[in-house]
């Protein structure tokens, strides 16, 4: 007798709704020491708001020395390339995350966006960019995501980082309120961010981003894909792309294992 399929949970207004939530902790998992690059304590500007793709450090960023920095020659190869971005897409388990967003009635996306920060704040090559020439170490990391909206277009939303599961679930439903109620799109300045999207309709096995390749850009783009239950168990793909001349597989690998480890612990900080 043939087996049934995965069961499809909808996640469709993923974008706006409050369905799902989780909360952090600290990585059990051992990865090789990160390699922390010698910086020249430069003040970077403001962040500020507006339509383009300025690139501006955060403030609090330091500028890495590329004369000392070990990843140099990495550096000057794939920063010239025309398209330096790798990509994977792996299948995360997000039982336990999925299961607390429904039970407390909070945003599932927003959930797992927080999942993921947690997990990026963890892989030191997760925290450079590349700003006008220049490589960057940004102190944290925040989100920013597509937003659905009543008329069939979407605006980009910003989310500060929490460590707390429920604050930051709680503040980016606002961003995610405002951010619907507007009809322009809003960039934000700074490249202390990963690019969030979600295709909550498509169980993908491989994805592709619009690029403008006059525009440097050097974030991580991250995107979530449908949950599907089998057994009793939540799944989702998950598309990672990230800038070769910062991140190589290793570091995509231990990202992963962090997003795995804090999906399976939603209650804790």
């Amino acid at each position: 007798m043939a087996s049934a399929g995965p069961k499809q949970a909808s996640v469709a207004d993923a974008f706006h709704s409050a369905e799902g939530r989780s909360e952090a902790a600290g990585a059990t998992t051992k990865f090789p020491p990160p390699c922390h690059p010698r910086t020249v304590g430069k003040t970077p500007p403001s962040p500020v708001y507006h339509g383009s793709m300025d690139q501006k450090p955060a403030p609090g960023a330091l500028q890495i020395d590329l004369d000392t920095w070990p990843r140099r020659p990495t550096y000057d190869l794939f920063s010239t390339f025309t398209e330096p971005y790798h990509g994977v897409c792996v299948r995360v388990d997000c039982t336990e995350s999925f299961r607390f967003a429904k039970a407390h009635k909070l945003s599932v996306f927003l959930t797992l966006l927080h999942r993921s920060l947690a997990a990026a704040q963890q892989v030191e090559n997760f925290h450079t960019r590349i700003v006008d020439g220049a490589v960057w170490n940004f102190a944290t990391i925040h989100g920013g995501s597509a937003v659905g909206r009543p008329n069939g277009t979407i605006g980009f939303a910003y989310y500060p980082y929490l460590p707390g599961l429920v604050p930051f679930v709680q503040q980016s439903a606002l961003e995610v309120d405002r951010v619907r109620a507007r009809t322009d799109l809003e960039r934000h300045a700074n490249q202390d961010l990963i690019r969030y999207s979600v295709l909550p309709w498509l169980d993908f096995t491989s994805i592709d981003h619009a690029r403008n390749f006059a525009t440097q850009d050097s974030a991580p783009k991250i995107t979530f894909g449908k949950i599907t239950e089998r057994d009793g168990r939540h799944s989702m793909p998950v598309s990672i792309h990230a800038h070769h001349a910062l991140a190589d597989g290793l570091h995509v690998a231990q990202f992963v294992e962090h997003f795995e480890h804090y999906l399976a612990v939603p209650e804790s900080l």
